[in-house]
């Protein structure tokens, strides 16, 4: 008898090789579908699609009964946006999937979540999972992820088992998240290195990330929290360099300075937020924190507690997007 799952955020990077993850694991998979591109793209990837969105208490249920396992990888995964997006998606959309999941009978649910709900903190340098959430969130995705993660943890009970991943900047063939972003930065001349770029950083390939969550969902601990890593930390600009020449970009050689990136992401939010302007401003407080300096996290606990390996370096995941 083959497992069952449901995928949220199917369509996404990190969704897409889920799903494919857990086929070549021969699980039977659904996912939720918010449109008919979605839809498409999830039937591509080899899931059954389960159109709805994050709002639909019914759709979801639908979709995850008969499903022993939940994993809720859908967010608003952005620095800059309206607070009510990011409430609706990652707090009270995480809140529907939870409410589905024990309506619709599953066993367990992995959240993947993010470091960055320690951005607000002090810095995250080697943090674990006993470093609490910041008290004074950097920003809006900070916030709501960490306001999720309460969710998920308390959802915990005797019927449902609930834990949660957290990926430290997901990178691999086929992102459409944070690749994209920098890479056109890069092209347009809005890049810099902030302090020189020559600070630590973990990174996570996404089919670690999946190796990750597919881990948990076997052997996590119920209301547990793992980070997940490619193992020891990196020099940051060396490794967006490296990313950068897979696409045949030249990396960038300017820089400034840490002290003028903070001020001047903290004056730019200010005036957006002051005339209501449309769009992100150039560079926010979270982006300075999360990319401008030295983010490493261990993973020692997922390596023991759950069998986990990162079984793709980076030297792997650098040659197929190469390739």
């Amino acid at each position: 008898m083959s497992k069952k799952a449901f995928v949220t955020g199917g369509s996404g990077f990190v969704g897409r090789n889920l799903i494919a993850a857990l086929l070549e694991q021969r699980w039977t998979v659904r996912a939720l579908a918010r449109s008919d591109a979605a839809a498409q793209a999830v039937t591509h990837a080899g899931a059954e699609p389960v159109r709805g969105d994050l709002d639909d208490k019914a759709a979801l249920q639908a979709g995850i009964s008969g499903c022993t396992t939940v994993f809720h990888a859908g967010a608003y995964v952005e620095d800059w946006g309206p607070r009510a997006d990011f409430l609706r998606v990652n707090v009270e959309g995480t809140a529907n999937v939870l409410y589905a999941a024990r309506a619709g009978g599953a066993e367990r649910v992995v959240h993947v979540s993010t470091e960055a709900v320690l951005c607000g903190g002090p810095p995250i340098i080697d943090a674990d999972e006993s470093w609490p959430r910041a008290r004074h969130p950097m920003g809006l995705y900070p916030e709501t992820k960490g306001m999720a993660e309460e969710r998920v943890l308390a959802a915990n009970t005797g019927s449902l088992t609930t834990m949660i991943v957290r990926p430290r900047f997901i990178w691999g063939r086929g992102d459409t998240s944070v690749f994209p972003k920098i890479a056109e930065a890069v092209k347009g001349g809005k890049f810099r290195w902030i302090g020189g770029g020559r600070y630590l950083t973990s990174t996570c390939h996404v089919r670690n990330v999946c190796e990750g969550a597919l881990k948990a969902a076997e052997r996590g601990q119920a209301g547990e929290i793992y980070f997940l890593t490619d193992g020891p930390p990196v020099e940051f600009r060396a490794f967006i360099s490296d990313l950068l020449a897979t696409a045949g970009i030249e990396p960038p050689v300017k820089t400034i300075p840490r002290f003028l990136a903070r001020a001047g992401a903290a004056t730019m939010e200010g005036v957006w937020r002051l005339f209501g302007l449309r769009g992100a401003p150039p560079v926010t407080r979270t982006a300075v924190r999360l990319i401008g300096e030295q983010v490493t996290v261990n993973d020692a606990k997922a390596r023991r507690e759950l069998g986990y390996h990162g079984s793709v370096t980076r030297e792997e995941g650098l040659a197929e997007m190469r390739r």
